[in-house]
């Protein structure tokens, strides 16, 4: 089974209806047991971060969350909290990934939403990715680019399309509004065996 963090914020059931598609059995659940029994875990979500996190927290899914072994993947709001801290409500994150969430500078083009192309690393969530292959994003707050990014895109400034550390992986853009090419990673995501041994 594959489970679907519920916690507040909003996208989840387009992400549910996207795994289905691919054939998975997946639930949305806040239930730690139901979390850390799953094959696979997925942290989608729109929304703020400050009244997020306050919700992980309240449910200790914050703690179950960085002690997951299994294939993990952070979409959009996702991803910035698995970060070390947002510019958004001055708020403390998870931590996963050693970076800070900061606001792009206000333009007319903010927030950056359609969409582009990545340059990527090779690593096994971009199987069968072209450079010409283009992702959606909607979002106004960015992830820098650090050790852990395996994908950057540049929008206004360069920024973490995507990053990976042992188990944990996240994307910016949004796998389940990207169309083929954002079916095809999320295939990949959910074919990956591995288990991370700490």
């Amino acid at each position: 089974m594959i489970a679907i963090i519920k916690y507040n914020a909003g996208n989840i059931t387009s992400v549910k209806n996207a795994v289905e598609r691919l054939g998975y059995n997946c639930k949305v659940t806040d239930d730690i047991g139901e979390i850390l029994s799953a094959e696979k875990v997925i942290f989608p979500g729109v929304g703020e971060a400050e009244s997020a996190m306050i919700y992980l927290k309240n449910k200790r899914l914050d703690k179950i969350i960085q002690s997951l072994v299994q294939p993990t993947l952070g979409i959009c709001l996702g991803l910035q909290l698995m970060c070390r801290y947002s510019e958004e409500g001055g708020t403390q994150c998870l931590g996963t990934f050693d970076a800070e969430v900061k606001k792009f500078p206000a333009t007319d083009i903010v927030p950056h939403m359609g969409w582009n192309n990545l340059e990527i690393e090779e690593n096994p969530l971009f199987t069968g990715f072209g450079k010409e292959d283009t992702v959606y994003f909607v979002h106004s707050y960015y992830a820098e680019i650090c050790s852990e990014t395996i994908a950057h895109c540049n929008y206004i400034l360069p920024f973490s399309a995507a990053m990976q550390k042992n188990n944990f992986y996240a994307t910016q853009f949004h796998p389940e509004k990207s169309g083929d090419v954002g079916e095809r990673m999320l295939k990949n995501f959910l074919e990956l065996l591995e288990l991370f041994q700490p």
